[in-house]
């Protein structure tokens, strides 16, 4: 059998501004089903793809293939892509029945089919009992599932999302973040979304590409991508990472051991495949991959595959269930997040500080971040 082609496929894709490049020789392969997240900080080309892929931009160079089809010259109406931007984009003087029935109209779709069709998208977007109200009438949150509404009634090949949700408040875009996974799960669409919010791209995505500065940095699936970044960026972009200078200084039994200047020994797992590693490299400990204790009367003691520092307390961001610290050990202040037992450690509390071999990633000392 003949392999299916990817629903999306971008080929050493760019976008020139004048002098500036805001997309460089991009390649990307969109599978079918997939939920794929575009995650960066502003500026990084993300929205600039998607547009792309959308037929709102043109690209200045390379090819962009929809379902093994080449689009660069097809407009975007003949391309059966759902849309769903921030802003929502309703017709305020049509009512939301006739908002989503919009691309269905447009399409000559039979009278007799817009009906149903419409109603099962409100089902599926759980607001069945709002066909004849305005937009003005509905809240943020339900304005946004009946822009999802709209997008997904005519069946789209792609889905493309433009941080759908980060006009929402935090409780509604938890809510929303899990409502939008669960209708892409049901209707299997394969579906491209941009955020610059980590939280959403772990939590919603099949797969991650992480750009920086019009380029993909990293492309894999969410705990791949989090747990082995292959660069400093990465490792910063998603969650909060302690990034220190290190020089492999031999083996321990099953460990490296590593020795960081001002902050002592550090041991991480030998194996870690398809890295460069000798000499000096970038030592990664994710801040909840640090464990906290009161410290004994003794000196900190090191357990097998564990490296036991000390540190002291300089500041206490409590926020619930966890509170993140900020810790002097050794010249290095340390960011560390941990669950709250009972109450927080104190400012100035003196701590055993913990590090697990295998929480420690080491990159090439090539993969510093660009200043």
């Amino acid at each position: 059998m003949s392999k299916q082609p990817n629903v999306v496929e971008l080929q050493r894709v760019e976008k020139h501004y004048g002098s500036v490049t805001a997309v460089h020789a991009l390649d990307l392969a969109v599978d079918t089903g997939a939920f794929v997240t575009l995650l960066g900080p502003s500026g990084c080309g993300k929205t600039t793809t998607l547009r792309m892929i959308a037929g709102l931009e043109a690209p200045s160079a390379g090819d962009i293939f929809i379902k093994g089809t080449r689009v660069n010259d097809v407009p975007i109406h003949k391309r059966n892509l759902g849309l769903v931007f921030q802003n929502y984009a309703l017709f305020p003087h049509k009512t939301i029945f006739d908002n989503v029935a919009f691309g269905l109209r447009y399409r000559s779709v039979p009278k007799s089919e817009i009906a149903g069709r419409v109603s099962t998208a409100l089902d599926l977007v759980q607001l069945p009992q709002v066909a004849e109200r305005y937009p003005s009438q509905l809240s943020g949150g339900q304005q946004q599932r009946i822009a999802l509404a709209r997008a997904i009634v005519i069946q789209p090949d792609v889905l493309l999302l433009d941080e759908p949700l980060s006009a929402l408040d935090a409780n509604l875009r938890e809510e929303m973040r899990v409502e939008l996974k669960r209708i892409q799960n049901k209707l299997g669409v394969s579906t491209v979304f941009v955020t610059h919010d980590q939280s959403e791209a772990l939590a919603m995505s099949d797969r991650i590409v992480v750009m920086s500065e019009g380029r993909i940095e990293q492309y894999g699936d969410p705990e791949d991508v989090y747990r082995r970044p292959v660069s400093e960026f990465v490792a910063n972009f998603l969650g909060h990472s302690n990034i220190l200078e290190g020089r492999i200084a031999g083996q321990a039994g099953s460990a490296v051991r590593v020795e960081v200047e001002g902050l002592g020994s550090v041991l991480a797992e030998a194996s870690q495949p398809d890295r460069d590693l000798d000499g000096s490299v970038r030592v990664v400990i994710r801040a909840e991959n640090i464990h906290l204790l009161p410290k004994s009367n003794g000196p900190a003691c090191a357990l097998d595959g564990v490296a036991a520092l000390t540190g002291s307390v300089t500041t206490v961001d409590y926020q619930g269930q966890v509170a993140r610290y900020f810790l002097d050990v050794g010249t290095h202040s340390l960011q560390v997040i941990n669950p709250i037992d009972g109450r927080p450690f104190a400012k100035g509390a003196e701590l055993s500080v913990q590090v697990r071999a295998q929480d420690v990633i080491l990159l090439p000392a090539s993969a510093a971040a660009k200043g």
